[in-house]
């Protein structure tokens, strides 16, 4: 099932191109906020999908273009982010230690938004890193990895908004760089794990301006979905509506500036574009950071 939010603040389900609205369905809607809401709906999935699914079945909806879709999770109490986590040069062929970063739950923005770079004199250059996301679906603590995949609730595209340094400038923190807000681009929708056999076999892409960026497998991630898990949950509990991105491959990342349109698309997931406003360099001055994998190993 495809979740999404639209309009003012309702819950819907994609219907080939069309919206579904299965709000009604959900007990208590509105009476608590909107981030409740949307984890006590993850948590309850399995009371709340026949209800859902019976709507789906008895309406047509309406076409998703004559909506505004909303981030699906409008603010997780945590955005965790894997650092480095792809075998995606020729001097990186073992996968290295699991790391991982906060991004700030006010990063979160959707499908048509604004993604807005600070014109920061310690920053030389933005990018957009389009990443594999997954959204907890139950509470997990020391979880091991052998039924880490039980809690997942599913899978959306993410774009890791990242600043890097300007020359000279040696900066001891990732907050400035990756914790911004409107840092954290999600959507269009939740794709449920049901219908993701393979997470680790889905081509992500990504384009400024209707040029390619990135074009890679989730094959390539060093350190597996439940391995993160596994070691996240050794020191944070994860609760339902939690977002857990898997790293990116950087290839062919180059830099973004104010007034760039980027998009990514995640096989079987979706494909959103964003608009980009502020700070930028002299357009197309950055090369690539290495070529693709593939290229570099010839």
């Amino acid at each position: 099932m495809r979740l999404l939010s639209f309009g003012e603040n309702r819950i819907g389900v994609l219907k080939d191109s069309n919206v579904v609205d299965v709000t009604d369905a959900l007990d208590h809607w509105g009476v608590k906020r909107l981030q409740t809401n949307v984890e006590e709906m993850i948590e309850d999935f399995a009371y709340y999908k026949p209800k859902f699914e019976a709507l789906v079945a008895d309406q047509s909806g309406v076409p998703t273009e004559t909506v505004k879709l909303l981030p699906p999770i409008p603010r997780p109490s945590k955005i965790l982010a894997a650092y480095s986590n792809y075998v995606d040069r020729v001097a990186r062929s073992e996968p290295g230690p699991i790391e991982f970063f906060y991004k700030s739950p006010t990063g979160i923005i959707g499908p048509g938004d604004t993604v807005e770079l600070p014109d920061n004199p310690e920053v030389g250059v933005y990018h957009f890193e389009a990443e594999l996301a997954f959204v907890i679906g139950k509470t997990a603590k020391h979880v091991n990895e052998s039924n880490a995949m039980d809690y997942i609730f599913g899978y959306i595209p993410f774009f890791d908004v990242s600043a890097r340094p300007a020359p000279g400038i040696q900066r001891p923190t990732q907050f400035i760089g990756k914790g911004e807000d409107r840092f954290a681009p999600i959507g269009p929708y939740i794709v449920t794990a049901d219908e993701v056999p393979d997470p680790h076999n889905l081509r992500v892409q990504s384009w400024v301006n209707g040029e390619e960026r990135q074009d890679y497998t989730t094959g390539d991630m060093a350190n597996n979905i439940p391995a993160q898990i596994a070691w996240l949950t050794q020191f944070v509990t994860l609760i339902p509506g939690d977002i857990v991105t898997t790293g990116t491959h950087h290839a062919g990342l180059r830099a973004i500036n104010g007034g760039d349109k980027v998009e990514i698309e995640i096989e079987n997931l979706g494909r959103m574009a964003l608009e980009v406003k502020g700070f930028g360099p002299p357009k197309n001055t950055e090369p690539a950071i290495f070529a693709r994998r593939e290229e570099s190993e010839q």
